[in-house]
Formats: C-alpha cells, structure tokens, sequence
C-alpha cells in the first residue's frame, strides 16, 4: 500500500474547507492508499499529464504518484482549480 502525502499548499488548502467537505475528501483520501485499486481518478492531460484527479460534487483532489507514495498536490472548488 502506498503512503500519502500532502504538499504544503495541499494541506493548507485542506484546512479551510467547510467542515461538510473536508469529511468527503477525508474519504477520498482513505481511498488513495489503496492506489491503483480506486476508481473515478481521471489521468489529467497537457501540462498536467502524468498527474491525476479525484472529485467529489464541485471539489477536486489532484495527486501524483512517485515510486510507492500519492502526493496530494492541490484540493479546492472546481472553480479555477486548473488554472495556475
């Protein structure tokens, strides 16, 4: 099973989510450390290939992997979350 981690602004991001939807993305991330075996995570493509998302309603939960971790890179409203 991988380990999973968050980067600084992951976490912070993770932080101030509503209480409601930091449960949901809790969930979401007990799910990533059964990686490969999840589904609904999307391979993202153009400059973010080789990265992946998970959403649950309006919010998004990018990661990437690297040897035997997940790497959450980003959680937030899927308003603007490819942007920057």
């Amino acid at each position: 099973m991988p380990t999973v981690t968050f980067t600084e602004d992951s976490a912070s991001a993770l932080a101030k989510l509503p209480k409601p939807i930091k449960a949901r993305v809790a969930e979401m991330i007990v799910r990533l450390a059964k990686w490969p075996e999840i589904s609904g995570a999307k391979a993202l493509s153009g400059k973010l290939a080789g990265h992946y998302r998970l959403r649950t309603g309006d919010y998004r939960l990018q990661f990437r992997i690297e040897d035997d971790s997940v790497i959450i890179e980003q959680v937030g409203h899927r308003d603007g979350f490819y942007e920057g």
